[in-house]
């Protein structure tokens, strides 16, 4: 079984570099924050506002993240990101690629949890399995 996975063309704009006129690494994590949230919003058909009433969840935050800078992209450059995703009980990996003129530029993996309100402690969360229904909308035929 195949499992869905999205491409995003983002353009480097001005406030994403540093002086030198080159990405500032945190901004990649910018990028593929919101690839991510493509992801899910292309899989479910919903943005992550309406996922998170539909499944009654309360987001799935970052564990875990490791990027490898390969090449610097620079102002102006269009650049592609292609994120996948693989799921583990409640949390699940992404990988993203990000390229420019067919090159890779920085590759970075992320761990997310499924987390729920606690509702011993509505201060707090805690990690739940990801539905069922949430995985089936990301498995291809």
């Amino acid at each position: 079984m195949t499992t869905l996975s999205n491409t995003r063309n983002v353009r480097i704009e001005w406030a994403d570099c540093d002086p030198a006129g080159i990405v500032f690494y945190p901004r990649y994590f910018e990028i593929f924050d919101a690839c991510t949230s493509a992801l899910f919003e292309r899989a479910l058909g919903l943005t992550l506002f309406q996922s998170l009433k539909t499944f009654n969840f309360a987001g799935y935050p970052l564990a875990r993240t490791r990027a490898r800078f390969m090449r610097p992209t620079r102002y102006g450059d269009d650049v592609t990101v292609h994120t996948a995703v693989t799921f583990g009980h409640a949390s699940f990996d992404i990988e993203h690629r990000l390229s420019h003129n067919g090159l890779t530029c920085v590759e970075c993996s992320e761990t997310r949890v499924w987390v729920v309100q606690d509702p011993a402690d509505p201060a707090s969360y805690k990690s739940q399995p990801v539905p069922e229904a949430v995985r089936a909308k990301f498995n291809l035929p």
